[in-house]
């Protein structure tokens, strides 16, 4: 609207405009504000979902606040100006030398038997010893195929029929000896070799062609005996007055099963079952009770029947540290943590102390848990696991009133890492008997190995004896 068309309009029309462009003007201003409302009200929720988001944010996940293994750690690149190592021995550093063997397979005698110079006969000459050395060798790993023959003679004098009994380690039904049969177990057990390259190894370094279902039921016929064998490992397990649990993951025929482990120091049990509850512990248990039991805080290992706990002191730090990573400085957490590893020193230096010395620690451990347990905390982690503390006080320090407890769950974690490595090169298991098999073959080898005796031994055990050297007199 211009200047000539407001000068022909009357009075009345101008009040009648200048009315309706205040109400527009109010109605725009009302607009305005409710806008400025709304945005305040939005930087108001931005912020306090800001908040919110640095509350709830976690740190990185490493080997040290949880149970990733190292290998997953983020590692950052070295600096190129770097002061580099340098390579080869220390100063000062004593050379090793490989130490002679006092009594070698084979000796090698090198005499001259004609002088070089004159043709000169030297047999008859008595030579002067200047140098010996010694040279380790493997022998032809290739296999002997040994032939039985068995034969039926009649008596003369009373006309019976004779037939030799074969020896142990040649029996006639046998078809690989109890060594080769040990050495593809031993392959698939305890190196993680699959069945492909178990008959590739076997051919190119062993000479020998058996094909992978001839694999297959050798670790059948091996694994029934090694079953066999559980029975007595878990009567030992039940008997146990400490013992230490826990559990991993495996795949079967595609599905999530778990591997259960049972520590104990005369024996160690492994079991592969298609849950995680408290029912295995059950099954194993069978109504006894142990006087110790150590393991992490999973809610069916919490179940088990034990007249006393052990919580694992090292997933405890992991946690602790969890909470440190994240809301520096936690001071409470970090005086939890402390707490942990001088109780674990302690036990450590046990035996380099007086029992009175031993006994005044002791003592303070116990009156600073207390105070920590109690104390008023804010950040909810923390209180977590502050009420984790206060309900199982008594299960953090048996391990410094019995000698035979341990203050961590590690020797059950280091009992279940070849299985964890299994899992990762062979992937999965593919029926329930090649599960059941290879945790019962764990389980013999582990308990084995707890008297000093090697898994191949261990293995060649269940076999029976081998079929070289042959008997004397065959």
């Amino acid at each position: 609207m211009t200047q000539d068309d407001l000068a022909q309009m009357s009075r009345e029309e101008l009040i009648e405009l200048v009315l309706a462009e205040h109400g527009q003007l109010e109605a725009s201003q009302a607009q305005l504000e409710a806008l400025q409302a709304a945005l305040a009200q939005l930087k108001v929720d931005y912020e306090a979902l800001q908040m919110k988001l640095e509350k709830n944010k976690k740190p990185p996940t490493n080997s040290s606040n949880s149970s990733q293994p190292p290998s997953r750690d983020w590692k950052p690149s070295l600096g190129k100006d770097r002061r580099k190592r340098r390579h080869g021995p220390p100063q000062g550093h004593i050379k090793y030398e490989r130490k002679f063997v006092a009594k070698p397979d084979h000796i090698v005698n090198l005499k001259a038997e004609v002088c070089t110079n004159c043709h000169t006969d030297l047999h008859g000459v008595v030579g002067q010893l200047v140098d010996v050395n010694q040279i380790t060798e493997l022998p032809d790993p290739k296999a002997e195929v040994i032939e039985v023959r068995q034969f039926e003679v009649d008596c003369p004098q009373c006309g019976q029929s004779q037939i030799e009994p074969a020896p142990e380690g040649l029996e006639m039904e046998r078809t690989f000896g109890a060594r080769l049969e040990a050495t593809v177990v031993y392959y698939r057990q305890e190196q993680h070799i699959s069945y492909e390259r178990t008959e590739a190894t076997l051919r190119e370094l062993h000479g020998m062609v058996i094909s992978q279902g001839g694999i297959d039921q050798i670790m059948q016929r091996v694994g029934q005996k090694a079953l066999q064998k559980t029975k007595a490992i878990q009567k030992k397990i039940r008997r146990s007055a400490v013992i230490n649990s826990d559990e991993t993951g495996c795949r079967l025929d595609g599905r999530n099963w778990y591997e259960w482990v049972f520590y104990s120091l005369s024996a160690v049990l492994h079991v592969i079952r298609d849950n995680r509850s408290e029912d295995v512990i059950r099954e194993v248990m069978a109504g006894h009770t142990a006087e110790v039991w150590g393991s992490d805080c999973l809610s069916s290992q919490m179940k088990a029947p034990t007249r006393e706990r052990q919580l694992c002191l090292s997933h405890q730090i992991r946690n602790l540290q969890a909470v440190i990573d994240r809301s520096p400085p936690a001071f409470w957490a970090q005086a939890m943590q402390k707490l942990f590893r001088y109780a674990i020193h302690i036990h450590n230096q046990r035996d380099q102390m007086s029992t009175e010395a031993f006994q005044a620690k002791l003592k303070c451990i116990e009156h600073h848990c207390d105070w920590l347990v109690q104390q008023a905390l804010t950040d909810p982690d923390a209180s977590r696991l502050q009420r984790r503390y206060l309900k199982h006080r008594r299960s953090l320090f048996v391990f410094l009133y019995r000698r035979d407890v341990s203050p961590t769950n590690n020797v059950s974690e280091r009992a279940l890492r070849p299985s964890v490595i299994h899992r990762k090169i062979i992937g999965c298991f593919r029926s329930k008997w090649g599960a059941y098999a290879y945790a019962a073959l764990a389980s013999v080898i582990d308990t084995a190995e707890l008297k000093g005796v090697h898994p191949f031994i261990a293995i060649q055990s269940l076999i029976g004896h081998p079929s070289i050297p042959l008997p004397v007199g065959r």
